[in-house]
């Protein structure tokens, strides 16, 4: 049995976020009244018994902006007490005339990893996140994410497959750095148009040696666990990014909504195992134990 890392979760508190307080926003993974709770530690452990999960990363879940450094003292605290999870990616704001200030906040907590500002951007409005299509053409942007290599921290990209161009100029600007694209891509349009959109943006980011792939997230935009379309996407994926690049994460508990953890972690083994051992074994613990700097 390989050991498998989860690298991309969320915990929780509902106090905590703004869009799980006062009335239903809408979300892109659709309506979410089954997970507009608090969703603790102790209950993702449950959720991933069992299924071989041995260490995990928390990736930040969007806490108001201001208390970026609340929500990693919170992480830490529970990594502290319960040893997961392993791994944090938290918030700063990289629009910030210099985010360095943000990051020197962030570098007494261990377990600290990596940021993430999510920069995706889609005409349709329930799809939208960012202020603007373009932010990672943003001259502040990059120099901020350039400051990450002398923290020896990662940046989690996510786009979508319109934005991978300026996504690949950002990358380039900072090859020190490590970037983890977030769910594949992103992939949305499932027409044979939006396929070849995809992959074309994901070959120009595969170009550059410091992006890796997350193989997580696959079923929001179709809202279930459809194992053919997991086994599709990761396929080309692994394909274009090869194995050593790709790392999977479950996205819990968002695909709570749809699915079980043993289900979702049960399709990734079917499109992933054919592949052979090494496959599975970097895709599941070995790129994701590199990236993260996880022993």
């Amino acid at each position: 049995m390989i050991e498998i890392i989860d690298a991309h979760h969320h915990i929780w508190r509902q106090r905590d976020l703004p869009w799980l307080m006062g009335p239903m926003q809408p979300r892109i993974f659709g309506p979410y009244e089954a997970i507009r709770r608090d969703y603790l530690i102790d209950e993702f452990l449950s959720d991933l018994s069992g299924s071989g999960v041995t260490k995990s990363v928390y990736v930040q879940c969007n806490w108001a902006n201001d208390r970026f450094e609340d929500e990693v003292a919170y992480v830490q605290e529970v990594a502290d007490a319960h040893g997961f999870p392993h791994a944090i990616v938290g918030y700063a704001d990289f629009l910030a005339q210099d985010v360095r200030p943000q990051l020197d906040r962030l570098t007494k907590y261990r377990s600290m990893r990596g940021l993430r500002m999510q920069l995706h951007w889609h005409e349709n409005p329930l799809y939208r996140f960012a202020s603007g299509p373009d932010l990672a053409r943003n001259q502040t942007l990059q120099r901020n994410v350039g400051y990450l290599a002398d923290y020896g921290w990662s940046f989690d990209l996510q786009v979508f497959a319109t934005q991978m161009e300026g996504a690949a100029e950002l990358v380039a600007h900072a090859p020190k750095v490590s970037f983890i694209l977030q769910h594949a891509g992103m992939l949305e349009d499932l027409s044979p148009q939006g396929w070849a959109r995809w992959r074309t943006g994901m070959q120009a980011l595969a170009k550059h040696p410091n992006v890796v792939s997350k193989l997580s997230g696959l079923g929001t935009f179709i809202h279930r666990n459809d194992p053919e379309h997991i086994a599709a996407i990761v396929g080309e994926t692994i394909e274009i990014f090869g194995p050593d690049r790709c790392m999977f994460g479950s996205n819990f508990p968002v695909e709570k909504l749809w699915t079980t953890y043993s289900e979702l972690i049960g399709a990734y083994r079917r499109a992933i195992e054919p592949l052979g051992q090494a496959v599975a074994r970097a895709v599941f613990h070995d790129t994701a134990a590199r990236i993260y700097r996880l022993k």
